[in-house]
């Protein structure tokens, strides 16, 4: 029984193999020839066809002016404007070209052309196989595919897919933008892109660069994931995965972004940004800051949202929803700011509170008024319900200054003069030269003028209808050393560029930097950047 199935398997195979050779044993059939002759001295073995030279192998059709066929080894080698065609798919034009019948594989040199629908391709030398139906070439070739001309040192065709892959020294010339790559993939029917490796994408008004990334070259769009950043003339954008559209210049980034203004010397960090560079605007969430140089110091400005608009001489920033900010000598928070850089004024607004060194000020509006030409902080306006509260320097007091407005002074960013105007009421802790407590005045009039040195209170003068008295400590009981509406604050004062951020924040911001060092060991491919090839981002 055994040798009965072992000889149905033996059959079998012979048969199979019978099949395979037959498939593979496909001669080349010659369709027309002017002149046929044999020279065994020039040619051994070979039919010599010359004239209107046409041949026929399993599809594929090759014409030329004259032609070597060795039949035995289903071989031949064409000479003179040869054509190759594979149906109404591929054509493939050169001065010379060989093709083996048994393996399906041509080699076209001399001036090549490779044709199809869709697009052209010129090298000198191109091997095809049709087995597995792919192209390929080692010299440069030029490849025009509609708005599109590619050149590349080496290159892979894939006929079934309509793909190009180029591994070495590609570039794509567009009207509006300049690809560079070292790996690329792309696709002739659709004109869609891969760029592996450092690639760039110059365009009239921006440059782009990635490590990996998607182009669609007819609708003009982008999908950058790896070490990706876009630049405009006064701008930067920066994220682990960055999407551009180019037709509506406009641009949206997701984890790590970052936005570089090099003009006003201003920075926005989130993890999710829009940017509408037509409409010089922009908005960024998730963990958002934006950080602006002052005076050699950072200012921090956080918020759930901020939104950017105007252009660079006329930049509008706006923050909501429970703002933050911090400076090295100066904190506050509120529920939104609305910065304008040409004016200089940024208003605090939606309970507004300001720390200044050692003075926390409450109202209903702040306003903040820097002066543009020394880009220092020139003064300041508390709108409605002023109040200013510090710490006694020695004691466990307060002093205290409230009324409707209040209007201050700064020189090197230290408020150095105060006006409280309109039922204002004083609890201040007078101590002579060696710091020795004199009294507590407390008293009411309609205005004030405070003298501040070192961030504390020096001299205060009274105007107009002025009640009240100076107070030894023992007289003054304690429910009287505080005014109506006085709330210390001080457990929530922003110390540090760190506190404007919320935990919840923060947990987000350690979960995103722990995918990302996921992703970037998943894309630790060694890889040789070829600068004379990319040459990218001179200017940085």
């Amino acid at each position: 029984m055994k040798k009965y199935f072992f000889s149905l398997f033996l059959l079998f195979l012979f048969f199979f193999q019978l099949g395979v050779f037959a498939q593979e044993a496909k001669k080349i059939i010659i369709e027309n020839s002017d002149f046929v002759d044999r020279n065994e001295t020039a040619a051994p073995g070979a039919l010599l066809l010359t004239g209107n030279v046409r041949v026929n192998h399993d599809g594929v059709i090759m014409t030329c002016n004259k032609a070597y066929l060795f039949q035995n080894e289903n071989y031949i080698k064409a000479f003179g404007d040869v054509q190759m065609n594979q149906g109404d798919t591929l054509f493939m034009n050169s001065t010379y070209a060989e093709y083996n019948g048994n393996v399906k594989k041509a080699l076209a040199t001399g001036n090549v052309v490779m044709r199809s629908p869709d697009m052209n391709l010129t090298t000198d030398t191109i091997n095809f196989d049709r087995n597995i139906q792919q192209a390929y070439y080692s010299t440069y070739g030029t490849i025009v595919n509609q708005d599109n001309t590619l050149r590349s040192k080496s290159g892979r065709y894939y006929a079934n897919e309509k793909k190009y892959q180029f591994l070495t020294a590609v570039t794509i010339t567009n009207p509006e933008y300049l690809i560079k790559s070292n790996h690329l993939d792309y696709y002739t029917n659709s004109g869609h892109t891969y760029l592996f490796g450092p690639s760039t994408i110059t365009g009239k008004d921006n440059f782009i660069y990635t490590e990996k990334g998607f182009y669609d070259t007819k609708k003009n769009l982008a999908l950058l994931k790896r070490k990706s950043y876009i630049k405009y003339k006064d701008r930067r954008i920066e994220g682990d995965s960055i999407y551009y559209d180019r037709n509506r210049e406009f641009a949206s980034a997701t984890n790590n972004v970052k936005i570089t203004d090099s003009i006003n010397k201003g920075l926005i960090k989130g993890h999710y940004a829009e940017v509408y560079r037509a409409k010089d605007s922009m908005f960024v969430t998730k963990r958002a800051v934006a950080i602006n140089l002052v005076e050699n110091d950072s200012v921090y400005i956080h918020g759930k949202v901020l939104m950017v608009t105007g252009k660079a001489d006329n930049r509008i920033i706006r923050a909501f929803n429970n703002v933050r900010f911090f400076k090295t000598d100066m904190s506050g928070k509120c529920d939104s700011i609305h910065s304008d850089q040409k004016q200089g004024l940024t208003k605090m607004i939606g309970k507004p509170i300001l720390w200044n060194f050692e003075n926390q000020m409450t109202g209903d509006v702040m306003h903040l008024i820097s002066n543009n030409v020394t880009e220092k902080l020139d003064s300041l306006k508390v709108l409605n319900n002023a109040f200013i509260i510090s710490k006694d320097t020695i004691g466990d007091g307060f002093n205290q200054v409230k009324g409707l407005n209040l209007y201050g002074k700064f020189r090197e960013n230290k408020l150095y003069e105060v006006d409280v105007v309109k039922n204002t009421e004083v609890i201040f802790y007078m101590r002579n030269d060696d710091q020795e407590l004199i009294g507590i005045n407390k008293n009411v009039s309609s205005s004030i003028n405070m003298q501040l040195a070192d961030n504390q209170i020096e001299t205060i003068t009274f105007f107009k209808t002025v009640d009240g008295d100076i107070y030894p400590e023992a007289e003054l009981p304690a429910n009287a050393r505080k005014l109506r509406g006085f709330v210390w604050r001080g457990d929530e004062r922003i110390k540090n560029k760190d506190d404007i951020f919320t935990d919840e924040e923060n947990v987000m911001h350690e979960k995103i930097q722990q995918q990302q060092k996921k992703e970037d060991l998943k894309e630790q491919v060694p890889m040789e950047v070829r600068k004379e090839t990319l040459n990218y981002d001179k200017k940085k």
